[in-house]
């Protein structure tokens, strides 16, 4: 599809965009990310925004319900989602979804919200997808997920940034099926624990449903390498808490976030589905955050 096929999305003099002009957004997994998006969605984008398919797996009874009141067609692959001709595509289902479709989503022209940034960490896997987003004059956002203080980590890094950790701390239910589970017993634990220290690059491989966040940190500051980071299972934690701690040779930035996990996925905040939703809001408004 060319610049020319694609239909405009400048906004006109009203409030609400002029329904000639309505982007259409896809939407990748209906899993608790995806659910929540679209649950919000005729509260905050109905009217902004058309949801025009969300790519969903047969087995997903409750979700395929939840989409199918919001008049979205549902497919089962990406060929499918792609002649609905969104504008806007929003990952949701994992680093597998970017490795498989990443590049052909990109060279379609859509812009691609991407929760998984931790599929990111591999070196080629990014320079192939970037290398798509330039060719087809494309995009790829990093939504803030369940974390805040990006906007004060970029400021820091064009100042001189020097020291960058991201702290994760979940409970221990969170950590199930994971290579924590290789490292301490879960079941005994008493005391909030680090179960992994290193590098984000490091993180991001060794917990790719855990450590997205620590690889968005990273790609705003220092980089995956010169990032720190430090996963904590805690047996006593009811929340999933997220911190930023970061230096530069004038300012320090000190930013800790928390907020319920969900309970069909409790690896993920709640509140990190209203990010993409946050991000495509504030596209419909005359005056905007940077």
């Amino acid at each position: 599809m060319t610049d020319g096929d694609r239909r405009s999305t400048r906004p006109h003099s009203g409030e609400e965009p002029s329904p000639a002009l309505v982007p259409r957004v896809a939407v990748i997994g209906c899993g608790a990310i995806g659910s929540a998006l679209i649950e919000a969605w005729p509260q905050f984008l109905q009217g902004r925004f058309e949801l025009a398919s969300v790519l969903v797996r047969p087995d997903q009874a409750e979700s395929l319900a939840l989409a199918h009141r919001t008049g979205a067609r549902l497919v089962t692959s990406i060929e499918e989602l792609l002649a609905t001709a969104p504008d806007i595509v929003v990952e949701a289902a994992g680093h597998q979804a970017i490795i498989v479709h990443g590049e052909q989503i990109l060279s379609t022209g859509c812009e691609l919200i991407l929760f998984s940034v931790g599929a990111l960490a591999d070196d080629d896997l990014r320079y192939r997808l970037k290398r798509s987003a330039l060719l087809a004059k494309a995009r790829i956002v990093i939504p803030t997920g369940a974390l805040a203080g990006f906007d004060g980590l970029r400021c820091l890094r064009a100042s001189g940034l020097q020291r960058v950790k991201y702290t994760c701390i979940k409970p221990v239910e969170a950590w199930r099926h994971t290579a924590a589970e290789e490292i301490v017993d879960l079941d005994s634990l008493e005391c909030s624990t680090s179960i992994f220290c290193g590098s984000a690059r490091d993180a991001a491989r060794a917990y790719p449903r855990n450590a997205n966040l620590a690889a968005a940190v990273a790609f705003a500051g220092l980089g995956l390498d010169r990032t720190e980071v430090e996963l904590i299972a805690d047996p006593a934690a009811t929340e999933i808490h997220a911190r930023i701690e970061a230096q530069s040779a004038t300012d320090e930035l000190d930013v800790i976030m928390a907020g319920a996990g969900f309970s069909s996925n409790p690896k993920s905040s709640r509140i990190t589905a209203m990010s993409a939703i946050a991000a495509l809001y504030d596209r419909t408004q005359p005056v905007m955050f940077a």
